[in-house]
């Protein structure tokens, strides 16, 4: 469960990344759009910056896999305990 819950985190932190800096970037876009003179300025600037935000798509089939790593986790805790119940049952 823990190794489910820290790649859910993290691919949750991506996504919220990815989609603040998509965010900045069309409003900083609008901006250079009506100054006209930075443009090329900024195109630079997200051409470096886009190196440092993760995929959007990358981050959300790391979400899906920490969901199916949960279920399974779950499962396997379920089946544990059925085995424990049953073996103390054979006991008593």
């Amino acid at each position: 469960f823990q190794n489910a819950r820290a790649t859910a985190d993290k691919a949750a932190a991506d996504i919220v990344a990815n989609t603040t800096f998509q965010a900045e970037n069309n409003v900083e876009q609008e901006d250079a759009e009506a100054t006209n003179t930075e443009v090329s300025t900024e195109i630079t600037n997200q051409a470096s910056n886009t190196n440092d935000v993760p995929d959007l798509n990358q981050s959300i089939v790391n979400l899906k896999v920490a969901e199916y790593q949960a279920k399974a986790s779950a499962e396997v805790i379920r089946s544990a305990d059925d085995s424990l119940g049953t073996l103390l049952d054979v006991t008593a």
